[in-house]
């Protein structure tokens, strides 16, 4: 008897969402409640859909919302190996206390490492290369298996960001900004209504928290955003982008 014939084995590239199926996302959930939307999304894309965190000055939010609906979703976190001691400490104490079962830490590659940046001080002269490399090489591995994310950005964060939607496309996949509309008052309410441990570096003057040496203190008055890359004409790393329609360009 003759052998069946193979069935090749077949990659599948095409985009997992497309322009018009993240409108639609977006005209479904226009004025729908964060909870709610949450909830709708993590139950819809359940297997497919993961949380980006950094865990923070204000990440505890969007993972409580998360860990309310399912505590198995999967939470990667991206550890450039610059982080703050006490960034790695309150990512361990969150995930815990919230209940999460799936915490994922990528790391970037350690041959690409060795190539691009042997001294360990490639963030000094080229910051953007020094993101790419440690971040947003290591996130786009990460999120492979998945269709769909859940960031944790905010409008309000700086100017960049001052246009939000709460649904976007990213390289084929859906990202979901739940809390695009959020302003800092919400969010201490927030933290204050379900007594959420805060990040330690908060109080001491840091509102947005990145790697150590690109990382520091916000004055009174300035964007929460404006202590990253300072004295760099950069204000995001590469895993986003600046929102049409926004003041600054996009980096």
């Amino acid at each position: 008897m003759g052998e069946a014939a193979r069935v090749p084995d077949i990659i599948d590239l095409a985009p997992a969402f497309t322009a018009d199926e993240v409108a639609d996302y977006a005209a479904r959930f226009d004025g729908v409640d964060t909870a709610a939307l949450v909830a709708g999304v993590v139950g819809e894309l359940a297997g497919r859909i993961a949380v980006v965190s950094s865990f923070g000055a204000e990440s505890a939010v969007l993972l409580h919302l998360i860990a309310q609906v399912d505590k198995s979703v999967p939470v990667i976190f991206v550890n450039t190996q610059k982080m703050f001691g006490e960034t790695l400490a309150y990512r361990d104490e969150l995930a815990e206390r919230l209940g999460f079962t799936d915490l994922r830490v990528h790391r970037p590659d350690p041959h690409r490492l060795a190539v691009r940046d042997a001294t360990s001080l490639r963030w000094s002269f080229d910051p953007d290369g020094c993101c790419d490399l440690r971040k947003v090489e290591p996130l786009r591995k990460a999120l492979i298996p998945f269709d769909a994310w859940l960031s944790g950005r905010k409008g309000f964060q700086g100017k960049t960001r001052s246009r939000l939607p709460r649904f976007e496309l990213d390289e084929g996949k859906l990202k979901v900004n739940p809390l695009a509309d959020w302003d800092k008052a919400r969010l201490d309410a927030y933290f204050a209504a379900h007594d959420l441990p805060r990040h330690p570096l908060e109080a001491a003057g840091f509102a947005s928290v990145g790697c150590v040496p690109c990382t520091t203190k916000v004055a009174p008055g300035e964007d929460p955003r404006s202590g990253r890359w300072r004295g760099w004409d950069k204000t995001e790393c590469g895993i986003h982008r600046a929102v049409a329609g926004a003041h600054d360009p996009a980096f």
